[in-house]
């Protein structure tokens, strides 16, 4: 019994690691759109593999991958270095919001098959949501008033809006394809009969 558990751990740990590396290398697959305030916004592939992390390993696992696969990405870069903290607990809203409501409400509540694409479709838009509230006052304190020194909540509200085209259209990524990914690998993982190593 011990040795099928510390399989499964270990199992859990190798996915893990696997989408902690494929969220930094995600977030390196980005166009960067120059603006006159609040630093720089950036359309990624990296919300996508957020939001993959908490569909295949649940809310915890999940919220460390997508968390620390941003931290590692911005600690490789200069400008993102000092923001990789914030940057752990904003992008691990993507896994833990994906994965309490793929598993909680649809899994355990709603008893709906783990790979059912409808379920991911709403957790991952979910997930976007959170994520879009926490970025925002994210951009609003830190950005506005602690980095730009922006005194009115006019000139932090525009900076918000400033970024919301990319992060809707980062968040309409996520959405889009992360339940796609999601079932095919819940799929392939079933096959392999390697399903245990998920939340």
């Amino acid at each position: 019994m011990n040795q099928s558990k510390n399989r499964e751990m270990v199992l859990r740990l190798c996915v893990a690691a696997m989408m902690t590396a494929l969220v930094c290398a995600g977030n390196f697959a980005r166009i960067v759109m120059p603006l006159s305030v609040g630093g720089v916004t950036a359309f990624t592939l990296g919300n996508i593999m957020c939001t993959l992390s908490g569909l295949l390993l649940g809310p915890w696992w999940g919220f460390a991958a997508a968390g620390l696969g941003s931290l590692l990405y911005d600690l490789t870069q200069g400008y993102y270095a000092h923001e990789a903290f914030i940057t752990f607990f904003v992008k691990g809203v993507y896994g833990l919001v994906s994965g309490l409501v793929l598993y909680y409400v649809f899994v355990r509540l709603l008893k709906k098959e783990r790979d059912n694409y409808l379920a991911m479709l709403i957790s991952a838009l979910c997930a976007a949501l959170a994520f879009l509230a926490v970025y925002s006052v994210k951009v609003y304190f830190y950005n506005g008033m602690l980095i730009e020194g922006f005194t009115t909540p006019v000139q932090c509200l525009a900076l918000i809006v400033g970024k919301l085209p990319a992060t809707l259209f980062n968040g309409a990524l996520a959405v889009a394809f992360a339940p796609v990914l999601g079932v095919a690998i819940h799929k392939a993982l079933k096959e392999a009969h390697l399903e245990r190593a998920l939340a």
